[in-house]
């Protein structure tokens, strides 16, 4: 696979189509001054300029339904969180080196939020910095370095997080201390004890090589690696098996935590299991940079008594006032029940079309974090996937692609959609799947 199609299977590739001439001035402009490691997503790309609700609205004032960008989780600019942060930034914007009121507040409402073992919260601006922070936090409480991580994962871009994000792909290589596992449901992972299983297994190679393993790190939702809720409860003997070997067990929230899941406001509740360390990210600022850990006091204490942790931004007050807002959203609008009755709605519907068109395999996923499983002859179809996405993007609708074969449909929408928005999708996929079928006579 070459390097431009590792991360995003329906990238834009320069010269496929043709582009109106804004559109084309824009991209060699980004060529011209950002280099070529920046990626565009679909065939034809969007200019947007303004994001409202569930919407993007492009430079000529089309509206597009976003179901992919779980960033801004609470929907594009959300009223209370733009106030919280423009009142937050007229009055105080400084570090954590100062003593502040916000950041206590927003450590405690997090907690509030987790099982009581957990105790301590550290804040950063990404969620690969919160990684990045969980890889060093295990290495100093474990004396160890190997890591495993499932086939296709995806935790950050730190050289550190890099080096255990296998969906990255081939040019980005794996660290020696890592080791790999099936995701749930694939082969070598499945059964009630295939996932825990296939993590004993990873633990015996990395120790034929020499390497103790510090920590398993899995997103709770298995995102990336085609979204894989599987049965609940599967992951607490996963973590029993990495405790046993002397390691930790991470569950990074980035992308299923902040109530997408519905049934529980992270991912990792869902299967009755209390992590070491807690990472989070993306919607927990809904747009604005800020992430962190949330971590067991005994797993940090050995890191706290050597080191010295300091984030110019991580943790400043406008960051926590943002952060704040969102927490506020979600319980004030009713977001969690919202995302577990709409996710109920468009998982339905998605049913319902895979009954009438035989390219939707599957549909699995929990609350507003749902993949569908594209084949043809019961095998992976990338093409048909993407032939999908792009055209979900035609429709108007944002989606993207995600697993190992990249013919998983991943869909996301922000938490405030409503029943309309769930029909226009559902709607516009039908109409996609009937035009590829009537394509194909």
């Amino acid at each position: 696979m070459k390097p431009a199609d590792t991360a995003m299977a329906n990238a834009f590739v320069p010269g496929k189509v043709r582009l109106d001439p804004a559109s084309q001035r824009l991209v060699e402009e980004r060529a011209r001054l950002l280099g070529p490691a920046y990626r565009l997503m679909y065939e034809e790309p969007l200019h947007f300029v303004r994001g409202e609700g569930v919407w993007l609205i492009d430079a000529a004032g089309r509206r597009y339904l976003d179901a992919y960008n779980n960033v801004a989780s609470l929907g594009h600019c959300h009223p209370a969180v733009v106030e919280a942060i423009r009142r937050q930034v007229g009055m105080l914007a400084t570090n954590t080196r100062y003593m502040h009121e916000a950041i206590l507040t927003l450590a405690e409402r997090l907690l509030a939020t987790m099982p009581g073992e957990l105790g301590h919260v550290m804040l950063t601006c990404t969620g690969s910095e919160a990684n990045d922070l969980a890889w060093r936090i295990a290495r100093g409480f474990t004396g160890a370095t190997g890591i495993v991580v499932t086939e296709t994962a995806y935790h950050g871009i730190t050289d550190a997080v890099a080096q255990f994000s296998p969906s990255l792909g081939a040019s980005v290589d794996l660290g020696r201390h890592v080791a790999t596992v099936p995701a749930p449901g694939d082969p070598g992972a499945e059964g009630p004890g295939g996932f825990a299983e296939a993590v004993e297994r990873a633990v015996a190679g990395l120790r034929r090589h020499g390497i103790r393993p510090a920590m398993l790190i899995v997103d709770t939702m298995f995102t990336s690696d085609g979204v894989r809720p599987g049965p609940d409860g599967f992951l607490a003997p996963a973590a029993e098996a990495i405790r046993r070997a002397g390691g930790i067990f991470v569950a990074d929230e980035v992308q299923p935590g902040f109530a997408r899941t519905g049934d529980h406001f992270w991912g990792f509740q869902r299967h009755g299991v209390v992590p070491d360390i807690v990472t989070m990210g993306k919607p927990m600022g809904n747009g604005h940079p800020v992430a962190g850990i949330a971590v067991r006091p005994q797993v940090v204490a050995e890191f706290g008594r050597t080191s010295r942790y300091f984030n110019t931004f991580g943790g400043n007050a406008v960051s926590c006032a943002a952060a704040l807002a969102v927490l506020d959203a979600i319980e004030a609008q009713g977001l969690q029940e919202n995302a577990a009755r709409m996710g109920e709605r468009l998982t339905a519907r998605l049913r319902a079309l895979s009954s009438r068109h035989p390219l939707l395999a599957a549909v699995r996923g929990a609350g507003l974090m749902i993949g569908v499983d594209i084949r043809s002859g019961g095998a992976p179809d990338k093409a048909a996937a993407a032939r999908i996405v792009n055209g979900m993007r035609e429709a108007g609708v944002l989606i993207s692609s995600c697993g190992m074969h990249h013919n998983v449909l991943k869909v996301r929408p922000p938490l405030v959609i409503d029943a309309a928005g769930i029909d226009l999708f559902a709607d516009a996929l039908a109409h996609v799947l009937s035009t590829m079928e009537g394509d194909a006579r």
